[in-house]
């Protein structure tokens, strides 16, 4: 038997691999995707492909079939996009990092400035939990090919050293343990990740960490899906809900005249609510 072809697809950083299949299915079925319909798409995806095809043209394929098919796990399998559509500010993304933080159970400060032994920093998300103080750094890049690199992992635990000197301009008490973490909604670096690894730092891109977790878990355990990864809102319909400060599915579904006031029809309101009831769901 006559051994299967193998395709060379490029990635969002430009390198080439071999397409496989298993890498697909396993992505679809995370979402939540039917059997049949991880077939289903599988198979068109294996007709439609192409030397030198990307994996953003696999994703725009896979997506438009599941956009006609099965809604709530179209918006599943968009969730890395939807958030990086959070952006461009990158302020959604801290609050929505915020959020996540305040369901396992800490106190959350955004945008402090905080003094340093050196010098005054301006920390995107502070922590607090019984004797346990976190300083976060949330990353955010709005392309899907940044990586955060060695850098960003420097500067961030040059500052943390910095507070430190200055006990946290008098937020840490004695006996109080403190952590630095750095959060990404896309990925590390290889010498990021071993720095992070070898300094202590919690480094989190999204589909891995150095606390065992990515991202990716952290918002499908809480079920703290970004706005953005609705099908039926419009782009422009959730560009008026940002605005207004609101970037969680959460916060529609426990106050709908946010959507009114972002300009969806009142016939829309209850399908908007009932595709949130179903995607967002703790895994």
């Amino acid at each position: 038997m006559q051994e299967k072809k193998k395709v060379l697809i490029k990635k969002l950083d430009g390198t080439l691999e071999s397409f496989d299949e298993k890498k697909l299915e396993s992505s679809l079925t995370r979402s939540g995707v039917t059997p049949n319909m991880t077939e289903r798409i599988v198979s068109h995806i294996v007709k439609e492909l192409k030397e030198g095809m990307t994996t953003t043209e696999i994703y725009k394929h896979a997506f438009s079939i599941l956009k006609k098919r099965e809604t709530t796990s179209a918006a599943r399998y968009s969730l890395k996009r939807a958030v990086m559509e959070l952006g461009p500010t990158g302020f959604p993304f801290e609050r929505f990092i915020g959020e996540i933080l305040k369901t396992q159970g800490y106190t959350v400060s955004l945008g402090q400035t905080l003094e340093g032994a050196c010098a005054p920093h301006e920390i995107d998300v502070i922590a607090e939990k019984g004797k346990e103080l976190m300083i976060v750094e949330a990353k955010f890049h709005n392309e899907l090919k940044i990586k955060s690199d060695l850098r960003v992992a420097l500067y961030v635990k040059a500052r943390y050293d910095d507070l430190e000197k200055n006990n946290f301009a008098g937020r840490l008490k004695k006996g109080h343990k403190h952590d630095c973490w750095i959060i990404t909604n896309t990925d590390f670096t290889r010498n990021a990740m071993k720095y992070g690894k070898c300094t202590g730092m919690k480094v989190i891109g999204w589909s891995r960490s150095t606390i065992g977790k990515g991202l990716q878990d952290l918002i499908e355990e809480t079920a703290l899906h970004p706005l953005t990864c609705l099908t039926t809102l419009t782009n422009s319909e959730k560009n008026n809900i940002l605005k207004s400060g609101n970037v969680l599915c959460r916060d529609i579904k426990n106050n709908a005249n946010i959507l009114e006031g972002a300009g969806v029809s009142k016939e829309k309101v209850s399908i908007v609510i009932e595709e949130i009831s179903k995607v967002c769901l703790p895994r």
